[in-house]
């Protein structure tokens, strides 16, 4: 088993990976885990943390208004299909509800484990990697339990959608990307803050928007500097450079700041209902209403380790052409 400081170094953005891959011969498919996971209170906890606030599932599995500041979400795990420009294809997060129909319903534990970690759906067909399963592998086997846990709760909701439909080139792109996950995966010391901070900004993909890419490729040399565009009929943004570099990046950022940040949802409002109707100038793709959950050790973990990445100097304007600086 690769360590796991090293092994989350392979991960690329999910935006650009369907063009990395070329294997046309059909996705990698192990049988899924013969498990029920267990459902103690703790167990649901863990898992609704990583859902609502460290992996904000429903940024993609629900409807969200983005014509309201920070753009929240609807009915928990729904599905919808996803708005972004520039797609190969119109791509749809499934409803992960247990509703029957149109849900995953009568998936077992085993497949929700193995779609989430290994991007293949019950049927065996190969998931578009925009659901970050590249980065979900190195998830640990009490986490992903603890997920599926709570993704078993959520209340069943009948929501029929079309299917994704990619383009032929990207369709045959994904098919060498899901792979098994070989052996335990186990949970770094959370003691340990630049482990621990490591798995927790692998598992919240912060780096799939916030990796700048070079062409169709993430550009390896600018990790985390920013500069993702994401474009819609609400508006668009882009990426804020999240490296150590003093002028350009958070390197001048104290602790607190980037708490504050992070935390801003909560600082300034107490109820999605409060959240004002919004322009161009203020649309964001950001997890604010999410991010405002974290704990405060779990922050902390995550600047620690952002702190020792690489600056890169690269000056980012959210909205161009706007006074707003809302990321």
């Amino acid at each position: 088993m690769l360590n796991f400081r090293s092994a989350t170094h392979l991960v690329a953005p999910v935006l650009a990976i369907v063009f990395l891959a070329g294997c046309s011969s059909g996705p990698k498919i192990a049988p899924p885990e013969n498990i029920i996971v267990d459902k103690s209170p703790e167990r649901i906890e863990r898992g609704r943390y990583l859902y609502v606030n460290l992996g904000d599932c429903d940024s993609c599995h629900a409807q969200r208004d983005y014509t309201r500041l920070y753009a929240p979400a609807t009915a928990s795990g729904e599905g919808s299909v996803i708005p972004y420009e520039g797609l190969p294809g119109r791509i749809v997060a499934s409803n992960i509800t247990p509703d029957p129909e149109t849900g995953i319903g009568t998936w077992t534990d085993g497949e929700k484990i193995r779609a989430i970690r290994e991007g293949i759906s019950k049927d065996g067909r190969a998931l578009y990697p925009m659901m970050p399963y590249a980065n979900y592998r190195y998830m640990s086997d009490q986490d992903v339990q603890s997920l599926v846990a709570y993704m078993d709760t959520l209340p069943a909701i009948r929501n029929p959608l079309p299917k994704t439909q990619l383009s032929p080139t990207a369709l045959k792109a994904i098919q060498g990307i899901p792979r098994p996950v070989e052996g335990p995966v186990r949970s770094p010391d959370p003691n340990n803050q630049g482990s621990w901070g490591e798995y927790l900004v692998t598992i919240g993909s912060c780096e799939e928007c916030h990796t700048p890419k070079n062409g169709d490729r993430p550009d390896s040399g600018r990790r985390f500097a920013g500069g993702q565009t994401f474009a819609t009929k609400y508006g668009t943004v882009i990426t804020a450079n999240i490296t150590p570099d003093r002028d350009s990046g958070i390197g001048n950022w104290d602790f607190a700041r980037f708490r504050d940040r992070l935390q801003v949802y909560r600082k300034d409002y107490s109820s999605l209902a409060q959240l004002p109707k919004i322009g161009p100038e203020r649309f964001t793709v950001m997890h604010y209403i999410a991010y405002s959950g974290l704990s405060e050790s779990d922050i902390a973990a995550i600047f620690t380790y952002l702190q020792t990445r690489t600056p890169v100097s690269q000056h980012v304007d959210p909205h161009p052409g706007s006074s707003s600086k809302a990321n």
